[in-house]
């Protein structure tokens, strides 16, 4: 199909880090389509984005709005935004989230067409934009839910721009790199183990994250731990150092977002939970194993990746993207998980892609496997 002649778009993610990650797609499908791509984000999540070679510009916007720069400082903040965007002169805006300020830059902005999921029921919402898509739900993956967005209104994807794209500067691979050498490590010479998220009940016991570590190191395995500096995510971390037998390289609140990105690059294979860095991994192409409890493998596997997924396919009320079993934190579907179901993926994948993980296939209890 010809793609009608767009000139300029304009794509708006506003949601959490990973989320941004999964729309770099888009990114390249439209510039592909010989599109002018400019995007907004949160401002926090911009590094997600920066460096996309297929990217003109990258806008950042408060998520705390007057809460950040009190009710003048947020206006300001917001006419300035605004003016940067009209002197673009878009002509098409894709918005790939459901909130009402998406939205409302629409009507301010006025491109010739915009698109966004069908998901408010209200008038305000339907006559924002000229299109709107369906998100099919179920087994369809998040980007191509995101990529069905430009597919309705005529520009298709291909194979090379449906891939994930996250740029990293050679200055930050430098300084992470000059950090694992003063440990003793080389590129390709550890697994990097990442068992936080943001939304920390999705993540594993500290026990069992300690067991498979434990069980790593004591095959001779160098790994390296990390998490975001957060005190929930850092308490975890915590956790799981006071119950090593052997201590790690731990990396933990010491990164930035692309320092992280270069961390994983670098590894010869990623242990973790549905997170954004599990994104990451699948953007940089190191191979993945990653443990689901409550959120869908089949919606937020990696992508494009060699990878395994640990989740329990008997519990049959997952995914139920609920924060726990009654919204009380603890998912049944994770804590039933043994150690054994992640070792056993980590040598599968490891012996799948050339690099053999040193696990002797006797500690290692088969367990089913999901379907996605």
């Amino acid at each position: 199909m010809t793609a009608p002649p767009y000139r300029r778009a304009l794509v708006i993610k506003l949601q959490h880090h990973g989320d941004v990650l999964l729309t770099s797609p888009v990114i390249s499908t439209l510039a592909a389509a010989g599109v002018e791509v400019d995007a907004l984000v949160f401002e926090e999540t911009k590094p997600m984005l920066a460096g996309h070679p297929a990217l003109s510009r990258l806008f950042g916007i408060t998520r705390k709005g007057h809460k950040a720069y009190g009710l003048l400082g947020w206006l300001r903040a917001e006419w300035q935004l605004l003016r940067a965007l009209r002197a673009r002169e878009y002509d098409l805006v894709v918005h790939l989230t459901k909130r009402r300020r998406g939205a409302w830059l629409v009507r301010l902005l006025r491109p010739r067409v915009s698109v966004a999921p069908d998901a408010l029921p209200d008038r305000f919402w339907r006559k924002s934009f000229t299109h709107r898509y369906f998100e099919l739900q179920g087994e369809r993956h998040m980007i191509e839910v995101h990529l069905d967005a430009v597919r309705h209104i005529g520009v298709q994807p291909t194979e090379a721009s449906r891939r994930l794209t996250l740029a990293l500067e050679p200055e930050t691979v430098a300084s992470v790199r000059a950090l694992l050498a003063e440990a003793g490590l080389a590129p390709g010479g550890y697994i990097h183990v990442h068992p936080t998220s943001r939304w920390m009940f999705k993540a594993w016991s500290a026990e069992k994250m300690a067991a498979v570590i434990d069980t790593l190191t004591a095959a001779g395995e160098q790994v390296v731990l990390s998490a975001s500096p957060s005190a929930d995510e850092m308490a975890m971390i915590h956790a799981i150092n006071a119950r090593l037998q052997r201590p790690v390289l731990d990396l933990s609140g010491k990164l930035t977002l692309k320092q992280l990105g270069a961390l994983i690059a670098d590894a010869k294979l990623w242990f973790g939970l549905d997170s954004a860095p599990m994104h990451m991994a699948a953007a940089l192409g190191t191979p993945t194993v990653a443990i689901f409890g409550p959120t869908g493998e089949c919606k937020w596997r990696p992508w494009h990746v060699p990878h395994r997924i640990v989740a329990a396919p008997e519990y049959l009320c997952r995914p139920c993207f609920r924060a726990g079993c009654g919204d009380g934190l603890v998912s049944d579907c994770l804590e039933s998980l043994p150690v054994e179901a992640a070792l056993r993926a980590i040598r599968e994948l490891g012996e799948e892609v050339g690099r053999p993980i040193a696990l002797a296939p006797a500690v290692i209890r088969l367990m089913p496997r999901s379907d996605c």
